[in-house]
């Protein structure tokens, strides 16, 4: 049973969450602010944090990197603003999705279900590695090099990443990559996959052009 903290200063929120939670047979622990839920993702262990951003005193954006410290636990966080830069700025500091409020519960518990789905250990059959130039991304060790050092990417960069490379050369339409990373397709939005995108070039440094962009199709990442 998938263990998810749900963090909120509002219960009425804690409460819709949980309910929806609890049908689809998740395992429940409720933080009322960032500070609270830092303290318990210390001692606990989660499949998943479900967390708002504006909270009284240390924010979702500082807890959510606080945790990301010490753990690879997938986030969600919830927010009233969804503007660009609140979008870019949860998922540098870890976020692997961003849903604004006020949202659908089952939209919600569909996109819980879609990072839990991504965030299941792959098969440790072989130790696979892709190699080009100063570029070295270890599959099985989750860990990506860049010139020897070695490159910081939040969850669903990996994912994303891990994708691209395994379809190197291959024209991926924006349909197929937000499919095929976030697990879902009629929840997909665009503007997430290109938030994503742009932190990932950022993460490549000098390689980040191997991401190509094809206009009106989508992406594609070249091994040469």
């Amino acid at each position: 049973m998938p263990r998810i903290l749900v963090v909120d200063d509002e219960q009425r929120i804690r409460e819709i969450i949980k309910k929806y939670a609890a049908f689809e047979g998740y395992d429940i622990m409720e933080a009322e602010d960032g500070m609270q839920a830092v303290e318990i993702a210390g001692k606990e262990d989660f499949d998943l944090i479900i967390m708002d951003i504006m909270m009284p005193g240390l924010d979702g954006f500082s807890a959510c990197k606080e945790i990301r410290k010490a753990k690879e636990v997938p986030v969600i966080m919830l927010s009233a603003r969804g503007e660009e830069y609140d979008r870019i700025h949860g998922f540098e500091t870890g976020a692997d999705d961003y849903v604004v409020k006020p949202f659908s519960p089952r939209e919600l518990m569909m996109r819980a279900a879609a990072v839990l789905k991504r965030a299941r250990p792959a098969s440790e059959s072989g130790h696979e590695v892709y190699e080009a130039g100063g570029l070295r991304v270890d599959f099985t060790g989750r860990l990506v090099e860049v010139d020897g050092e070695r490159a910081e990417l939040s969850p669903k960069e990996y994912d994303l990443l891990f994708y691209l490379v395994r379809n190197r050369n291959i024209a991926l339409t924006r349909e197929n990559l937000i499919t095929n990373v976030w697990g879902y397709d009629f929840y997909g939005d665009d503007r997430t996959l290109d938030t994503h995108i742009k932190l990932l070039r950022k993460s490549l440094g000098a390689y980040s052009g191997r991401i190509v962009t094809l206009r009106g199709v989508g992406y594609r990442f070249e091994s040469e």
